[in-house]
């Protein structure tokens, strides 16, 4: 069956030369965006009531642009003045680029790991009598407190955002002939909205891991898989998929 429509399950990029775009135009198909979850700040109260004090911390393990700005608005939100010797530990490039949002680069202590949790082990290591928090969401990989114990070092985890299921009522009566999920809770989302969903020719795409586990726990029938080694994006997946689909069009 040929594909012609698209939702994929996160917001429009932000940048005009993204591959959906490209997708779109080479295949002459409707890619729509929309995001099935979203992401909501822990007020100061409840973070209090977590038993947080920032005064506590010497250093701030960030993991994610979502981190650094709940990070920043708790801080203001608790008129806690951040300290220019305040240390922070950036999961990847991205996020410590990121952070320039809120700090002066070169005057602040940033180390940064290649891209992966446990990548930032041996920079951790280096300074591990300092106080860490890693404010982070309800949903954390299990590899950050993984990673931070087997490092016996005095590390706190705090809840400052949340991922919440997004309203999609408006989408009912809509039919798209590819759905593109990147997270397990994208596909709760899409069932906590219509329970009653049913499959049917509708094509599934997913990626990763346990985005793949969480679909097929529902019942779902995966049609596009990413990564791989062949596809090591969604855009790739979807690309190689409609290529097929849509032959002699």
């Amino acid at each position: 069956m040929k594909v012609k429509t698209i939702l994929v399950s996160q917001p429009e990029p932000k940048v005009e030369n993204s591959p959906y775009f490209e997708l779109q135009q080479k295949h002459k198909i409707k890619i729509d965006f929309r995001p099935f979850i979203h992401v909501e700040g822990v007020n100061a109260k409840e973070i209090r009531l977590q038993k947080i004090d920032l005064n506590h911390y010497t250093a701030i393990i960030l993991t994610s642009r979502n981190a650094v700005d709940h990070f920043f608005r708790v801080a203001d939100e608790m008129r806690y003045k951040v300290p220019e010797g305040l240390k922070y530990f950036c999961q990847s490039e991205a996020v410590a680029f990121y952070l320039q949002k809120y700090v002066v680069y070169r005057k602040r202590k940033i180390y940064v790991g290649a891209k992966d949790f446990a990548d930032l082990s041996p920079l951790i290591k280096k300074y591990k009598d300092e106080k860490f928090l890693l404010p982070a969401s309800d949903q954390l990989n299990a590899d950050a407190p993984i990673t931070l114990n087997n490092l016996k070092v005095d590390w706190t985890q705090a809840i400052f955002y949340k991922t919440v299921m997004s309203d999609l009522s408006d989408l009912a009566d809509v039919y798209y002939d590819v759905l593109a999920f990147f997270s397990p809770t994208g596909i709760k989302s899409l069932f906590k909205n219509f329970p009653d969903f049913k499959q049917n020719d509708t094509r599934i795409a997913v990626f990763g891991s346990t985005t793949q586990k969480e679909a097929l726990d529902y019942g779902l029938r995966i049609d596009i898989l990413a990564p791989t080694p062949e596809t090591p994006s969604m855009t790739m997946a979807l690309e190689k998929y409609i290529s097929e689909a849509n032959k002699g069009k």
